[in-house]
């Protein structure tokens, strides 16, 4: 029967994985935040909500990347912000694969500016979609392994109990183990 054990370097790899999200998050919604005009901006370049929703979701945006990205760095409702931060780079992915695939050329916004692109500039489409599935990924991690090391969830509980294994119990039978 395989045991429930996680490998010790599992906690220190969702540790840096919520560390890189965190800061991807802080830095996109805060060089969003001060200009919101530019942010409801590059939401509409996508031409995928009505008027009213992208303007909300401009304005909203910045703050939840930031709110999330603080969650993630303080380790607190982790497994939480993990779910919000994958789903918010599921639809980053969908979002930027949709205007590749309808021909808009537009910078996605992900770190301020946005909306169409001046003649002559090329979006980057491709990278931002690697760079966003990358980012999925971590995210899905952060859910699975959540809350890695360093992280209010497991100072106040909150985190999963974990199965803990005696000193030397490296999990597998040793040679010279009867069977």
């Amino acid at each position: 029967m395989r045991s429930l054990y996680v490998h010790p370097a599992v906690p220190w790899v969702t540790t840096v994985a919520r560390l890189v999200v965190a800061g991807v998050l802080i830095v996109a919604g805060w060089l969003k935040i001060g200009t919101p005009a530019l942010a409801v901006q590059a939401v509409q370049a996508y031409e995928l909500l009505p008027a009213p929703v992208a303007t909300a979701v401009g304005y909203g945006l910045p703050v939840l990347e930031i709110v999330v990205g603080v969650l993630l760095v303080v380790g607190l409702l982790t497994r939480a912000a993990g779910v919000v931060s994958a789903l918010l780079m599921l639809v980053f992915v969908v979002g930027i694969a949709s205007a590749w695939a309808r021909g808009l050329r537009i910078d996605c916004g992900c770190f301020g500016g946005g909306g169409k692109l001046a003649a002559g500039q090329t979006p980057g489409y491709l990278w931002e979609i690697l760079r966003d599935g990358g980012l999925f990924l971590l995210g899905a991690w952060i859910v699975r392994f959540a809350p890695g090391r360093v992280a209010l969830d497991s100072a106040l509980g909150l985190g999963p109990a974990r199965e803990r294994r005696p000193a030397g119990d490296d999990g597998g039978e040793n040679e010279g183990d009867e069977p």
